[in-house]
C-alpha cells in the first residue's frame, strides 16, 4: 500500500481516536458510566462494534473497553525511514477509526438527540437523517435481497458544482444504488447541492444524506453489517464472515470529491477492509494491485463524467439497465419518488377522476406487438392544473400464457410506471392514480411513453410466458367507461377464481427461496390461503414464478400424505424443506404458531407471537415503533423471528394472512388472537369483522386489544377479561 496514503490514514485515525476518547471522558465525567447511549431504535447497538467485537454497548461505561481495543489496533505513526509492508497497519488503523466514529457518534445523539432528525425524509430545518433505525434497514434490505438494489456509494465531500452532483446522483440512480452522504469540500455539502437544484433526496429517492462530518461514514458502513447479520446468518463478533459477506454481496464503494483529508485517508482504510474501495476526482497516490478488494483499492483523478462507470468497474459490480426509449430517466431509485402540490402539472383518478388499468389476454392473432394507442387528450393538449380520465387497457398473448397470470402481470405496472422519473403511481386496477410531475412535462413527457415502458418491461421480466404485448391508453370519457365496464368484469371473474381456491383443492404448493442467499436455512411455503410473509407473493405468484424460471425461486412442492391435518403437516413438504434447508428445517407445521413454525428471513410484513398470561397471540406491523405487550419492540421481536430460525411462539406473517381461513388454525384461528397495533386493526377492519362474521363471532372485532387498551400483557388480560375474549376460555396454547 502506498506509502503516503498509510502514513496519511495512521494519522488521521490517530486524530480521531484521540478525538472522540476525549469526548467520550468528558461525556463520562458529566453523566457517569452507567448512562445509556444507543443509535435510535435499532436492536443492533453500535452495529461495527457489535458486528466485528461482539460487544453491546449500551452504557457509556461499556466504551471504555472498546477505546482500549482502539488503542491496540492503532499502529505507531510511520517514519519517513522506516520501511514495512503498509497494507495490515493501515487496515487496523481503519478498523480502530470507525470503531472510535461509531462511539463519538453515539455520543452526539446522547448530547444532542436532535441533531439529526431520525426520519426518512429531511425536514425544513434540518437535512440530516443520520443512522437508519430498524424500520428502515428491514424495509430496504427487502431491496437488497430482492436485487433492486445491488450496493451503494458513500460519497464524501461534494463535487464542484450542483450541477454535476445532480448528474452523479442521478447516474448513480439509474444503477439502481443507494447514495449516501456524508461531510463536505469546502463547506459544501453534496446534499445542499442537491435540494439546490431541486432534486428530491432522503430514503425513498434512495439519496441518503447521512450527516455533515466525516464522523457518519459509520453509518453505512454499519448498514452493511447489519445486512450480513440480519440476512445472511452472520453471528456478532464474527470479523471474518461480516467482511467477506460484505465484500461478496454487497456492491458499495466509497466515493471522495476534492482534497483528501487525513481523516478521509483513514475512513478510506477503513472501508477496504469491507472489500469497499475508493474512487476519488483529485489527485491523490494509487492503490492498484488487488487484494482486499475485488480490483484496485484506491483509484484518483477520475474525471467527474466517467468517475461512476470508473466506481462500477472497480468494484466489480455488474449492473445491467434496461434503456427505456422515454425522454426520462428510469430506475428502481425513483419509485418512491413523490410528486407534490406545487410540482404538480397534472393527475388521473386518485378520485379526482375516473381511472382504471387492467390486462388481459388474448389470442396471438389479436394482437399487434409493440403497438401503442392513445386516444383522447394527451399531456401537449391540455394545461397545467388539469385533470383527465384514464383508462390503461394492456393486452397480450403467449404460448405459455394463461388467464391466472393475468393479476400477476398487472400488479407490475405500479412498480414499473413509478420508475419513471417525474411520474408517481398509487393503488391498482379501478383504485388507481397517476400523478405527473411538471420536470417530467418539460422533458417531453406522453402518456405513449406509459405505453412504452409496459412493453418494454413486461417483455423483459415476463418473456417466457409473453410473446406479444400491446397497450392501449384512453383519457376519452367514454372509452374511459367502456374499459372500466370490461374491467370490473374481469376483476369479478378474477377474484371469484382466486377466492375459490383452499389448500385443500390443490395438491401442489410452491416454495420461495428467494431470500435464501441471506437467510440459507429459511424455506417459505405459499399456499392458496397463506400468502408469503412479504406479503408479495401469492400461490398464483409461485406458480408463474415457476412457468417464467423453472430453476428460479419459487419450486413446486407435492404435498404428498397429511400427517396431521389441524397442524397442517404433509409429508412432501418436511421432505422438499429438509432438503432445501439443507437439513436445518425437517419438519414444518403450516397451521401453527407453537409447533415447528415456519421460518422467516427478515422481510415479513409482521410478526406473530404468543402472549402465555393472556392464553392468545399478538400481532405487530414493522410501521408499529411502540413497545407491544411482549415486553418488546418489533425490532427485538424480529431478530427472535428472522435469520430462517425456527422459533415457536414467534412466526413472521404477512398482512393478508391474518384473515385466512388457516390462520393459526393449530391454536384456534382468529379466536386465539387478542392484540395488535390499532393502525394495523384500521388498516384491515373490513376483513376482519367479515372473518369475525365467518366465524360466527362478529363482535370479536372489538374484543381484540390495541395500544390504545394496554402495552402490558397485565393491561391487555384486563381488558379481555373486561370483553370476555374468547382466549381466556381455550386451551392452553403454550
Amino acid at each position: 500500500m502506498s506509502h503516503i496514503i498509510c502514513s496519511a490514514a495512521i494519522r488521521g485515525a490517530h486524530k480521531i481516536v484521540d478525538m472522540a476518547e476525549e469526548k467520550y471522558e468528558a461525556a463520562l465525567a458529566k453523566y457517569g458510566p452507567d448512562q445509556e447511549v444507543a443509535f435510535p431504535n435499532t436492536a443492533y447497538f453500535l452495529p461495527i462494534i457489535y458486528s466485528m467485537l461482539g460487544a453491546k454497548v449500551s452504557k457509556l461505561g461499556d466504551m471504555k473497553d472498546i477505546f482500549a481495543e482502539c488503542r491496540k489496533l492503532l499502529p505507531p505513526q510511520v517514519s519517513d525511514k522506516l520501511w514495512l509492508p503498509y497494507l495490515a497497519p493501515a487496515l487496523d488503523a481503519g478498523m480502530a477509526t470507525f470503531f472510535a466514529e461509531e462511539m463519538f457518534e453515539a455520543i452526539r445523539y446522547l448530547e444532542d438527540p436532535n441533531f439529526y432528525t431520525k426520519t426518512e425524509d429531511p425536514t425544513d430545518s434540518n437535512i440530516w437523517l443520520g443512522a437508519a433505525d430498524d424500520v428502515i434497514f428491514r424495509k430496504r434490505g427487502v431491496e437488497f435481497v430482492d436485487g433492486t438494489a445491488p450496493g451503494f456509494a458513500a460519497i464524501m465531500g461534494a463535487p464542484p458544482t450542483k450541477e454535476i452532483a445532480s448528474k452523479i446522483a442521478l447516474e448513480l440512480q439509474e444503477k439502481n444504488l443507494y447514495i449516501f452522504m456524508h461531510d463536505h469540500t469546502d463547506g459544501v455539502h453534496m446534499a445542499q447541492q442537491l435540494l439546490d437544484n431541486d432534486v428530491q433526496i432522503g430514503w425513498n429517492t434512495r439519496l441518503v444524506p447521512f450527516g455533515p462530518s466525516y464522523t457518519t461514514a459509520v453509518f453505512a458502513i454499519g448498514f452493511a453489517c447489519r445486512v450480513a447479520l440480519a440476512f445472511g446468518g452472520i453471528k456478532p463478533g464474527d470479523y471474518k464472515g461480516n467482511l467477506l459477506y460484505n465484500k461478496d454481496r454487497t456492491f458499495a464503494f466509497v466515493m471522495a470529491f476534492g482534497p483528501v483529508s487525513d481523516e478521509w485517508y483513514a475512513n478510506a482504510a477503513g472501508a477496504i477492509n469491507w472489500g469497499f474501495p475508493t474512487i476519488s476526482d483529485w489527485d491523490i497516490p494509487e492503490v492498484l494491485p488487488t487484494g482486499i478488494c475485488t480490483y484496485e483499492h484506491v483509484v484518483s483523478k477520475v474525471p467527474h463524467d466517467e468517475i461512476v462507470q470508473k466506481a462500477i468497474e472497480v468494484r466489480g459490480l455488474k449492473v445491467t439497465v434496461s434503456k427505456i426509449d422515454i425522454p426520462l430517466s428510469y430506475g428502481p431509485a425513483f419509485e418512491g419518488e413523490r410528486i407534490r402540490k406545487d410540482d404538480l402539472y397534472m393527475e388521473c383518478g386518485g378520485g379526482r377522476t375516473s381511472a382504471v388499468e387492467v390486462l388481459v389476454s388474448k389470442e396471438l392473432h389479436e394482437v399487434e406487438d409493440g403497438l401503442v394507442t392513445v386516444e383522447g387528450p394527451d399531456i401537449k393538449d391540455i394545461k397545467e392544473g388539469d385533470k383527465l380520465p384514464l383508462a390503461i387497457l394492456v393486452e397480450v398473448a403467449g404460448r405459455e400464457m394463461q388467464s391466472d397470470f393475468e393479476p400477476i402481470l398487472e400488479r407490475q405496472f405500479h412498480h414499473l410506471i413509478n420508475y419513471i422519473q417525474g411520474i408517481m403511481h398509487i393503488g391498482q386496477r379501478n383504485i388507481m392514480w397517476l400523478r405527473v410531475g411538471k420536470g417530467a412535462v418539460e422533458k417531453g413527457f406522453s402518456f405513449e411513453h406509459i405505453g412504452k415502458v409496459l412493453h418494454g418491461k413486461l417483455h423483459q421480466e415476463f418473456g417466457a410466458i409473453l410473446d406479444k404485448v400491446q397497450v392501449k391508453i384512453y383519457t376519452d370519457p367514454d372509452k374511459v367507461e367502456e374499459v372500466q365496464e370490461l374491467a370490473r368484469k374481469v376483476y369479478a371473474e378474477r377474484d371469484e377464481r382466486l377466492g375459490s381456491m383452499t389448500d385443500e383443492s390443490e395438491e401442489v404448493f410452491y416454495s420461495c427461496t428467494l431470500c435464501q442467499s441471506f437467510a440459507p436455512s429459511h424455506v417459505c411455503v405459499i399456499t392458496p390461503e397463506r400468502v408469503g410473509m412479504c406479503g408479495a407473493y401469492n400461490w398464483l405468484d409461485g406458480k408463474a414464478s415457476y412457468q417464467i424460471n423453472p430453476t428460479g425461486p419459487n419450486q413446486p412442492i407435492e404435498k404428498g400424505e397429511c400427517l396431521d391435518e389441524n397442524l397442517g403437516v404433509f409429508a412432501g413438504i418436511n421432505e422438499f424443506v429438509a432438503q432445501a434447508s439443507r437439513g436445518a428445517v425437517t419438519e414444518l407445521s403450516c397451521y401453527s404458531l407453537m409447533v415447528n413454525p415456519m421460518t422467516a428471513c427478515g422481510c415479513f410484513e409482521a410478526i406473530a407471537a404468543m402472549l402465555p398470561q393472556c392464553n392468545g397471540i399478538m400481532i405487530v406491523n414493522r410501521d408499529y415503533l411502540g413497545m407491544t405487550p411482549s415486553g418488546m419492540k418489533f425490532t427485538t421481536l424480529a431478530g427472535m423471528t428472522g435469520g430462517g430460525a425456527q422459533t415457536p411462539g414467534f412466526m413472521g406473517v404477512s398482512k393478508h394472512y391474518l384473515t385466512s381461513k388457516k390462520l393459526f388454525k393449530a391454536e384456534g384461528g382468529l379466536k386465539r388472537v387478542v392484540w395488535m397495533p390499532k393502525m394495523l386493526k384500521d388498516e384491515l377492519e373490513d376483513k376482519l369483522r367479515a372473518r369475525c362474521e365467518e366465524i360466527g363471532m362478529p363482535e370479536l372485532f372489538d374484543m381484540i386489544a390495541t395500544e390504545e387498551n394496554g402495552t402490558t400483557e397485565e393491561e391487555v388480560l384486563k381488558f379481555l377479561k373486561e370483553k370476555g375474549h374468547p382466549a381466556l376460555e381455550m386451551e392452553s396454547a403454550v
